[in-house]
């Protein structure tokens, strides 16, 4: 014990269901150190979790569309023609995208 930091030792006593939701609680975060956790709770009074694979969704649709941007760009400059179904591919991956950030914004509004 000597070589740790946190040399002085917090207590308390909870009911079992006090127990279990603090499990629940942690299982959600998906930790399983208890110390780590109430002493986080302890000291900043909550704990975020957020979910990004709406936002991992989106950079990936974003990627995809900036490469269709970049074939398309190079096909015009190559022959000098645009085609209209290019454009309206183009412009579908633009709406995704823009629906899709819609959606994240107002799921982080809520927060």
């Amino acid at each position: 014990m000597a070589n740790r930091k946190r040399d002085i030792r917090l207590q308390f006593r909870v009911t079992p269901e006090e127990k279990e939701l603090v499990e629940k609680n942690m299982a959600s975060l998906g930790t399983t150190n208890l110390e780590a956790y109430l002493r986080k709770m302890a000291l900043n009074g909550y704990v975020v979790h957020l979910d990004l694979s709406d936002v991992r969704e989106l950079v990936r649709v974003l990627r995809i569309t900036s490469n269709s941007l970049n074939q398309l760009t190079k096909r015009a400059h190559e022959t000098g023609h645009i085609y209209r179904d290019d454009i309206e591919d183009l412009q579908q991956s633009y709406d995704r995208l823009w629906g899709m950030a819609e959606e994240i914004m107002e799921h982080l509004a809520t927060f």
